[in-house]
């Protein structure tokens, strides 16, 4: 197995056509058996990966040097029109913040983990977009099934529901509502866990304004919370940042046992089951 065949698996996984621009391969490599994968690898991971003995090392949350990172959050134009939002007016409400993620992400040190991959010889990619992916449709598929048929689910029943996955039930951070009341009534619940980051409370204004009641997502910034409570119109769910990351993850590192590469989970990563 090489890095190409490593990130194939996890396209096909996310049934997706192409690498992300928020994904790819810094440090190619061939022979790979064994891999250390995890939320955020930088160069002690890397070092430690080199360390143990490991043919690659691979990150979840990006460590590309792409220019065009920011085409990722763009999945909120085909999102929202799906629900009716022209596409027009969706680009022009996530313009500020691309610009805001833009200012954020042109000052930082993009080859600093690439760098030391290569200095010490070992490959390196990063899998972010596909796992995140593969986390909304899980998530939002189980809470379909869940909540087949009823109008009158409350959003403490979301909550209490999404413990019901490994992940979450794992996890020292467990579901929390950051927008609403727990006896709110849900509505249509919408899981939005792809699309680079938070698009901000302007784009997650839309989704409501579309028909969505609550939103079930990874985190969201105090901020956006406090905007989205002032309209009064919907509901936010956080499951967990790591944990809903994981989901991804893992069912990735399943994929890849199948071709019978080993991997090892760290850096963030929540076990599906406790062993």
């Amino acid at each position: 197995m090489n890095t190409q065949e490593l990130m194939d698996i996890a396209i096909k996984a996310a049934g997706i056509d192409k690498v992300p621009s928020d994904s790819g391969i810094m440090v190619p490599g061939e022979n790979i058996k064994k891999v250390l994968f995890g939320v955020d690898m930088d160069t002690p991971e890397i070092l430690l990966g080199k360390q143990l003995g490991y043919d690659c090392v691979i990150s979840h949350h990006p460590r590309i040097t792409e220019s065009d990172i920011l085409e990722v959050l763009d999945g909120h134009i085909d999102k929202l029109e799906k629900l009716g939002v022209p596409r027009n007016k969706t680009q022009k409400k996530l313009a500020e913040r691309r610009d805001e993620i833009s200012y954020n992400t042109h000052v930082g040190n993009t080859r600093r983990s690439e760098s030391a991959a290569k200095l010490l010889g070992m490959p390196f990619m990063c899998i972010h977009q596909p796992a995140d992916i593969i986390s909304e449709r899980v998530v939002q598929e189980f809470l379909d099934k869940k909540f087949a048929g009823r109008n009158d689910v409350k959003v403490s029943e979301v909550t209490e529901a999404l413990e019901e996955i490994g992940e979450y039930k794992n996890s020292h951070r467990k579901p929390v509502i950051r927008v609403g009341a727990k006896d709110s009534y849900a509505g249509k619940i919408y899981v939005l866990m792809s699309g680079l980051t938070g698009p901000g409370a302007k784009i997650l204004k839309e989704y409501m304004e579309a028909g969505v009641g609550t939103l079930v997502m990874m985190h969201i910034p105090e901020k956006d919370a406090k905007e989205l409570k002032e309209q009064g119109i919907g509901n936010v769910v956080i499951a967990g940042h790591l944990s809903s990351d994981s989901i991804g993850m893992n069912i990735i590192a399943e994929q890849w046992a199948k071709h019978g590469v080993e991997t090892t989970m760290m850096s963030g990563v929540v076990c599906k089951e406790i062993k």
